[in-house]
């Protein structure tokens, strides 16, 4: 679908004969380095002088398109030949490297001319030296692509393999010999006797496939030269040489580069001395003259025909096809056939060759049978360059393969694509309809071959520009679809300037409704002007042109005239006389562009020839291989195979989306090698091209979203949800993309949405979740490219809200809805099904048969046993058996159980079903109806309906009491001794109470002993002091040392033990109080004293190991840090597996080649060295491949590992982090308010020294602390900051380091675990907290912090 379109060209006229002598150019070739011709000049009859020139393009120039020549050497030639004829140049190859030509001469000389280091000789003074020569002459001669070897046919039939050096490595005879080589058989591939013809063949129809009809004898063409050809394959592994066997005949030879024949081809009659190997190697193209035609006949490797195409022979030129020659371009796209007068470029697409572009070269008056044919050169690495010269002309000009496509913004978007097929337009608006190339809605026949198409910005008018004129086509639409272009007018180029090849007709472009602009190549580039709308005015206009480069039709309405591109990128404006330049610029020259304008911002889009594409100035991608734009989206592919959406924004907020089709909208995979033919947003779908040929239209998620989303915005939601149904998208999107738009307008929806069916699938496809929130995020905000919130895509109560606006609106017509109204009552969350039963209820009285209808209906909606346990509960029998009608129970199954329900009574009907269908609760109402307070009871303690009896009787005094009792004996059952014990204490059981909170434990001591003094019969003494001794007892295992105390103060008199316990939770001050309370000095020496020296003891040896777990584990994990960050590898190995292997110096480890310890694009260092400690020494290979630990054993022997944190492990110091962390907290909130209540006891008690010790240990311990954190958790770390190892520990973030995590990336097994240990190391770590600390002002002054 794509066309060759000019995007530069230049020419260098030989100057005039009569003003200075001048000789033909003979040959030329490409100085691919600097982009420039060398073309040689000579000799010629009379004159034996060979000219080397330079031509190239001069910026500097008035007229960059006209050619400037530089002399490069001359040199006098051999002498005429023996029947007088001047010599002849065979080939003329440019080394870039050594920036030397070499010129083969027919006479058999080989010439090397070599240029100074600048390229630019001084004329005269580049070196010019002869080689070799070659006897008796050179047939032909071609340069390997690689530019190492040169094959050479010499006049006497040899084939001669030359070095670089100009080495012979072989010479092998063409010798009639090597046509026993063809034996080739054909088995009839592709022929038509080889399909299958039906069953109505005939048996005398069929014949042997393998047996040709007509067997080729290789019989000569009337026009064949006896030339020779050589044309390499691209990767330059053979060489074909097609050569004339006298005696036999023309025969194209195959060998590899040590020169051994590979083989030759099969007879083929009037094949000619062209030639040319396709570069991807599968095709070598030649001429086959046949009596009414000429074809180029395609063969493989092997010799074999493959397959041909017929040429075209020109209207103007009855004998341009007297004299052909073949070339393929650098890719294999484009195959040129030089014609006497004229070059030809075809393209082949789904097996069809299409004409693109006809050059033409010489005179267009007079017969061409006296001109020699063009001498035609492709560049080497740009495809679409060539090179043409004449005798008196070089013409180069370069194409870029582009879509002619009509506008892609609605309602304008018909999809229109013209495709030039020589004087033919195949035209196709895909929004009409897609018939496969090369097939088209219609073929429009124009004069002459086509040169370029354009479209109006309506597309109301197609413009084509041809050799003779432009034809102006009109296009109507009939609604939706686009008729056949009809020819309105045609605009001729009847000057005789145009009727010469010297002008060339290069692009066209509309400036208005029907006004087109021309870019012509004349004497300069200028442009021609015509309006096909202004009646009397049949006048072409000019204006000057010398630095556009292209021109272009808008691809908006918003911009007025057509685009011109200048060499520099610069953009202009054209229409009418007017001139202007536009804001934006390029920063070089695009082949592929295009403008248009957004929320009032011009943006124009350009791509290079090395897929970058360009926002004006901004570089959004670099592997684009082609795009569109349509009034919402920059669309364009990327050589990954995947179609990418850029929303249109201001030029700095374009966005464009990562290579994540799973994810994002923006973004889709396609077949390989997909490009952009166009774009219809109206039927929200891209019509691609695959490199076949065929084309493939697709419904990218982007435009459906969008699409659906301006349907809704529109109120039209029958198109939306068709678009929805069709493309399957989630139907919640019609809600949730305008929520209070669509409750307003629900009979709206109902009414455009028509069909019973489609509305119950909208309701069954209901959810309570938001659509626009997770999966149809709406990525023209910056904000909902973040990750989704899960909570907040959570919408509780939208199904039910949209359900019940639906049934607002049906239940005014009942029996018109029946269907939907019951779907809604079911697709309800959780499904009404009652609701919807009771429909069917009502309708049972009033149309039986509509009910059947209804009760089917949701029956096939919901499970159908579960209907007929709502319809029990609802009480309704008559509904109940018609709902399980429709069951596949056997009647025998509930029959019975329905004839008892009806004999009973109504309250105990309602009672059985209830506990038939479990409704416990619903069934315990009724048996309290039925006044069977008994039943009751056993009713609650059958099903633990304890707290809803307790409800229903709250209003009953005696009942409830009962229920009670039950429900503390129910809770003493299951252990659950507190809630029994306050149970039982309201109903007054202090015996009962007193035994479940003595079960309950040191909790409940104080509701015990009051229950326990509130028994009648009063307790014992005995009693009670046994109760508070075992209470006592279970506070001194909880370590409630103060409520122990109370107990043997008030409960068992027991002072000293009460003063033990006190000072055993270091609550000094309360035990001084007690023994001054009771007056019991003696217990200060006993009791206090003792309590306070064993508090000191205990305390000061619980400081003292925290002091040196500090200085032991803070410099081990600092050590831990240092190794890592200096050696990773010998750290996650566990040792250095390299550490027999040091360099010169013995200090420096020497990594083997194999091993890769640089951060990969998926994990960083730190974060991928999997394989670390393992054990064994001197592992060596890649870093992430020693041992596989993706099993179950292996993760919990690295879990064991892992809470061990045993030393020399990587695991190490994570656990040593974790320990610091425990001390320090634990010091923090237990010892430190311990030890300052404990030296307060020390000082009142007169023990200054033992408090001035253990504060100043306290304080040392602290400070400790504090350095600790300081240097375990430095701020860096605390904030988040850093990620990995880094100066003093730090782990900090560098380039080329990456989350796994956030990318969701977690290696199994083993491996898991330690991933999980470097994340949390990794991870945001909030230090613990260490409080300033004040020494008793009392011991000395100072403070410590």
């Amino acid at each position: 679908m794509r066309n060759l379109r000019n995007i530069a060209h230049g020419v260098f006229r030989v100057p005039d004969p009569s003003s200075a002598p001048a000789a033909p150019i003979s040959a030329s070739c490409w100085d691919v380095s600097r982009d420039q011709v060398i073309i040689a000049c000579g000799p010629q009859p009379g004159d034996s002088r060979i000219e080397l020139l330079r031509v190239a393009k001069d910026a500097r120039h008035a007229s960059p398109a006209q050619l400037q020549p530089q002399s490069i050497a001359s040199w006098e030639a051999p002498g005429p030949s023996e029947d007088g004829a001047p010599d002849a140049v065979r080939s003329v190859h440019y080394f870039s490297d050594t920036l030397t030509t070499c010129v083969i001469l027919a006479s058999g000389d080989i010439v090397t001319v070599t240029e100074d280091e600048e390229g630019i000789a001084v004329p005269g003074e580049a070196h010019v030296e002869i080689v070799g020569t070659l006897s008796p002459s050179i047939a032909a001669a071609r340069w390997s692509p690689d530019e190492e070897l040169l094959v050479i046919a010499t006049g006497d039939a040899k084939v001669v393999f030359m070095s670089r050096s100009f080495d012979v490595i072989t010479e092998v005879g063409l010798s009639p010999e090597d046509l026993k080589l063809s034996k080739h058989v054909s088995v009839g591939w592709g022929k038509k006797e080889t399909q299958f013809q039906g069953r109505g063949a005939k048996a005398k129809a069929l014949r042997d496939p393998t047996i040709p009809e007509k067997v080729d004898e290789g019989a000569l063409s009337p026009n064949d030269d006896g030339r020779c050809s050589i044309s390499w394959r691209g990767d330059g592994a053979y060489v074909a040489v097609n050569f004339l066997q006298e005696g036999a005949r023309r025969v194209i030879r195959v060998y590899n580069r040590e020169g051994e024949l590979d083989s030759v081809s099969e007879p083929v009659d009037g094949l000619e001395g062209s030639l040319s190997w396709r570069p991807e190697g599968n095709l070598i193209a030649g001429i086959q003259r046949l009596s009414d035609r000429v074809d180029v006949a395609f063969f493989e490797r092997n010799g074999l025909r493959h397959g041909q195409f017929t040429l075209r022979s020109p209207a103007d030129a009855p004998d341009a096809l007297e004299d052909v020659a073949l070339e393929w371009n650098s890719d294999s796209t484009v195959l040129a056939v030089i014609l006497r007068d004229r070059i030809q470029l075809w393209t082949m697409g789904n097996y069809y060759w299409y004409l693109k572009q006809e050059i033409l070269c010489g005179q267009l008056s007079g017969s061409t049978a006296q001109q020699q044919r063009p001498i035609f050169s492709w560049h080497a690495e740009k495809p679409l360059l060539l090179a043409a010269a004449t005798t008196d002309k070089l013409l180069v000009n370069e194409y870029v393969l582009a879509v002619a496509r009509g506008p892609v913004n609605p309602p304008h978007d018909h999809g229109a694509v013209a495709v030039i097929d020589g004087q033919t337009i195949k035209f196709t608006p895909f929004r009409t309809c897609n018939p496969p190339p090369p097939m088209a809605m219609a073929e429009l026949e124009v004069e002459s071959p086509i040169i370029d198409v354009a479209f109006s910005t309506d597309c109301s008018a197609m413009a084509v520009l041809h050799r003779l004129g432009v034809s102006f086509f009109a296009l109507q639409a009939k609604g939706p679809r686009l008729m056949s272009p009809k020819l309105m007018s045609m605009a001729s180029l009847t000057e005789e300037s145009c009727l010469l090849h010297d002008a060339s007709l290069l692009q066209i472009g509309f400036s208005g409704p029907s006004e087109v602009q021309v870019l012509r190549m004349a004497d300069d580039l200028e442009l021609l002007r015509y309006d096909f709308g202004s009646e009397g005015s049949e006048a072409w206009h000019r204006a000057g042109a010398s630095s556009i480069a292209t021109i272009a039709s808008p691809a908006s309405a918003s911009v007025q005239g057509a685009v011109a591109q200048h060499l520099n990128g610069r953009l202009s404006r054209i229409s009418g006389e007017e001139h202007a330049a536009l804001p934006v610029q390029f920063p070089i020259f695009l082949p592929w562009t295009t403008c248009t304008v957004h929320n009032g911002e011009l943006l124009a889009f350009g791509l290079s020839r090395h897929g970058h594409i360009y926002a004006n100035s901004r570089l959004l991608a670099k592997n684009c291989t082609s795009f569109l734009v349509t009034d919402s989206h920059l669309i364009f592919t990327t050589s990954n195979h995947l179609v990418k959406f850029v929303h249109l924004t201001s030029e700095q907020d374009l966005d464009v989306p990562a290579d994540d089709p799973e994810k994002d909208e923006r973004c889709r995979s396609i077949e390989r090698g997909g490009r952009l033919v166009t774009a219809i947003p109206t039927k929200m779908n891209l019509v691609l091209q695959m490199p076949r040929g065929n084309l493939e239209t697709i419904y990218p998620r982007a435009m459906v979203l969008a699409g659906i989303r301006k349907l809704v915005e529109q109120k039209d939601y029958g198109s939306a949800f068709a678009t929805c149904r069709t493309q399957r998208v989630d139907m919640n999107i019609l809600f949730d993309h305008r929520p209070e738009q669509f409750l307003e307008n629900v009979g709206l929806f109902l009414e455009q949405v028509k069909d019973p069916a489609n509305v119950d699938l909208f309701l069954s496809s209901l959810k309570d979740e938001d659509v626009t929130q997770t999966m149809y995020r709406d990525t023209t905000n910056v904000a909902a490219q973040q990750p989704p919130d899960s909570t907040a895509s959570i919408k509780p109560g939208k199904t039910n809200t949209v359900c019940d606006a639906v049934l607002q609106k049906l239940r005014a017509q009942k029996r018109a809805n029946l269907q939907n109204i019951i779907t809604a009552h079911v697709c309800k969350n959780p499904p009404a099904l009652d609701d919807g039963l009771l429909v069917v209820a009502e309708l049972m009285k009033e149309d039986e048969a509509l009910a059947e209808r209804a009760v089917e209906h949701i029956c096939f909606l919901a499970d159908v046993n579960q209907l007929y346990d709502h319809a029990l509960g609802l009480y309704d029998l008559d509904l109940t058996l018609l709902v399980a009608q429709q069951s596949q129970r056997d009647p025998r199954e509930y029959l019975p159980f329905v004839q008892e329900l009806h004999k009973m009574p109504t309250l105990k009907r309602q009672f059985t079903i209830d506990d038939k269908l479990e409704h416990w609760e619903k069934a315990l109402d009724h048996l309290k109806a039925l006044n069977d307070f008994e039943d009751v009871k056993n009713y609650v303690v059958k099903h633990k309906l304890y707290q809803y009896a307790l409800t229903i009787y709250r209003h009953e005094e005696q009942h409830h009491r009962a229920i009670t009792d039950l429900f503390a004996a129910y809770l003493k059952s299951t252990s659950r001794f507190k809630e029994a014990g306050l149970a039982y204490e309201s109903l007054g059981n202090f015996v009962d109470a007193t035994d479940c909170y003595l079960k309950a434990g040191a909790t409940c001591w104080r509701e015990c002993l009051y229950a326990a003094q509130q028994q009648q019969p009063p307790l014992s003494p005995a009693q009670l002091s046994e109760i508070a001794s075992s209470l006592a007892d279970a506070l001194r295992e909880a370590k409630d040392h103060a409520a122990a105390a109370t107990i043997y103060t008030d409960y068992l008199s027991s002072i000293p033990i009460a003063v033990q316990h006190l000072c055993k939770g270091y609550l000094f001050a309360d035990a001084l109080r007690l023994v001054a309370l009771h007056n019991r000095p003696d217990l200060l020496p006993t009791a206090v004293d003792t309590g306070l020296a064993d508090a000191f003891s205990s305390s000061t040896e619980f400081l003292a190991d925290c002091k040196a777990q500090l200085a032991a584990q803070v410099p081990r994990i600092a050590e831990l840090r240092r190794r890592a960050r200096e050696d990773p590898l010998a750290f996650y190995e566990g040792e250095n597996p390299f550490g027999a292997r040091r360099g010169a110096d013995g200090d420096e480890a020497m990594i083997p080649d194999d091993v890769s310890v640089a951060a990969s694009s998926r994990l960083s260092t730190s974060a991928s060295l999997f394989t670390r400690y393992t054990g064994k020494a001197g592992t060596v290979g890649t870093v992430g491949s020693n041992v596989s630990r993706a099993t179950s054993k292996n993760r919990r022997r690295e879990e064991k590992k892992r809470a061990r944190g045993r030393k020399g492990t990587v695991y190490e110091e994570e656990y040593l982090v974790n320990s610091v962390r425990r001390l320090v907290e634990r010091v923090e909130a237990a010892a430190r308010p311990e030890v300052e209540r404990l030296v307060f006891g020390l000082v009142r008690r007169g023990m200054a020294e033992r408090a001035r010790a253990i504060e100043e240990l306290l304080a040392q311990v602290l400070e400790g602390c504090s350095k600790a954190v300081e240097e375990i958790w430095p701020p860096a770390v605390a904030a988040g900051a850093a990620v990995a190892v880094g100066e003093g520990g730090v782990r900090e973030e560098g380039e080329g380091m990456r989350d796994p995590a956030a990318e969701g990336y977690r290696p199994g097994g083993g491996d898991g675990v330690l991933f999980d240990s470097l994340e949390a190391l990794r991870a945001r770590q909030t230090p613990p907290v260490v409080g300033k600390f004040e020494k008793l002002s009392l011991l000395g002054k100072g403070k410590t912090g």
